[in-house]
């Protein structure tokens, strides 16, 4: 604990905290108002802590709709225990990361998604051609306090620590004013879950690696990769069992799957058959962008053309950088096109009346007689804005020069992943 409340530890812990902004807690204190909060009661804070007697405010409950459906539950911690969390998970982490697994590669420093894509990649072309792919039924809120508490008590002695930790698995959750107790379950939304899910998961790994399996784990996303489907069969029946009596964590049946890795996804990715398999985009990543797009120009619909660009630019941006490992980019050319043909459509919807339509296509270059023929054809905004004289008077190097994102462009920029 001495090593937590440490001034140099505690000053980092505070920048993390303020760079990462987020929402108030039940307490409703705010990023801005926190440095005066801070040093009001950072001696008695600090007084708590080192006698082991601080006691975490509840988490605020917050529910986050999620792509499949359904709702996950956040827990958004007051500042001052987001400071705490992220103090211990600064000494901490170095105590536990050396010795996780290669094969971790989620919430860990100097690993990311993109490393565990590629390893799973690796595996297939090796010749592992089936995967067990493991979903975790409610992970963060199935999680058993007495196991957790078990597997941190290895490497942690002081006492006043373990406390403080279970103090916060056990913090009650306030929605609506109406507070709620937990027996289990680390809530998402503080700085120490991730580290507590991969001191759990660790026990997995070991597992998997103790049976020698090729496998990638990113937080609670599991996929293991072997040579046949009787061996996928076998493997999914004996870790469902390691995982529901070692570690009392269950198994979605539903979600979960023995396949070939391209039936599947990891990570928002999928592959080829091939031989050499090629990454690519999985439908499902797919369609949860356009319905992404398709909100945001919805939500921008009264806006100009320049003010929709701004918009889409960080959406298209941060989508492809995250996907830059596609190997399979005919999807990008297919989205870029179809990107340009809803902004061509939003134009012809913002446009409305005829002559406002035959006056902005001869403006763009179109022949007066054209222009007339196509602002009077009858079709809607949609077939318009896909039709031969939108598509003339608003090129693709229009919206180059608008600044509009290219998928295809950006991902051309990275550097070759074969």
């Amino acid at each position: 604990m001495e090593a937590v409340v440490e001034r140099g530890n505690m000053f980092r812990a505070y920048e993390r905290v303020v760079k990462n902004q987020g929402a108030p807690g039940v307490d409703g204190l705010t990023v801005s108002e926190f440095k005066p909060w801070l040093q009001r009661h950072w001696i008695r804070l600090r007084q708590d802590l080192l006698s082991g007697v601080y006691q975490p405010e509840m988490v605020r409950k917050v529910e986050i709709p999620k792509p499949q459906g359904g709702v996950r539950i956040l827990g958004v911690p007051t500042l001052g225990d987001r400071l705490i969390q992220q103090a211990l998970n600064q000494v901490l982490q170095p105590l536990f990361d050396p010795e996780f697994s290669e094969f971790s590669f989620g919430f860990r420093p100097g690993r990311n998604a993109h490393q565990a894509v590629k390893a799973a990649q690796g595996y297939v072309a090796a010749g592992k051609r089936w995967t067990v792919d493991l979903d975790l039924e409610k992970f963060f809120d199935r999680v058993n306090h007495d196991v957790l508490m078990a597997r941190v008590g290895r490497k942690v002695e002081d006492g006043r620590v373990l406390k403080l930790i279970r103090r916060y698995l056990e913090a009650g959750m306030m929605e609506g004013g109406v507070a709620s107790m937990r027996t289990e379950g680390t809530p998402q939304g503080g700085p120490l879950s991730p580290l507590l899910s991969n001191i759990l998961l660790d026990d997995l790994d070991r597992e998997l690696e103790r049976r020698r399996l090729s496998f990638c784990r990113y937080a609670d996303d599991c996929n293991i990769y072997v040579g046949s489907k009787r061996a996928a069969e076998r493997g999914m029946q004996a870790v469902t069992a390691f995982l529901e009596q070692r570690l009392r964590l269950k198994v979605n049946a539903t979600k979960s799957a023995v396949a070939r890795p391209w039936e599947r996804k990891f990570l928002g990715y999928s592959m080829t058959w091939h031989k050499k398999p090629k990454l690519k985009i999985a439908p499902q990543s797919r369609k949860r962008f356009v319905e992404k797009i398709r909100k945001t120009m919805r939500d921008a619909r009264s806006s100009s053309l320049k003010q929709v660009i701004e918009r889409l630019n960080p959406v298209l941006r941060g989508w492809v950088v995250y996907f830059r490992l596609t190997e399979v980019k005919g999807v990008l050319e297919e989205l870029d096109g179809w990107i340009r043909h809803k902004l061509r459509t939003l134009l012809w919807r913002q446009w409305k009346r005829v002559f406002r339509r035959a006056r902005n296509l001869m403006k763009a270059g179109i022949s007066k007689e054209r222009a007339w023929q196509s602002a009077t054809n009858g079709h809607g905004p949609w077939w318009n804005g896909g039709a031969s004289h939108m598509n003339q008077a608003y090129p693709k190097s229009w919206f180059d020069r608008m600044g509009l994102v290219s998928l295809l462009e950006t991902r051309q920029r990275f550097p070759s992943v074969s």
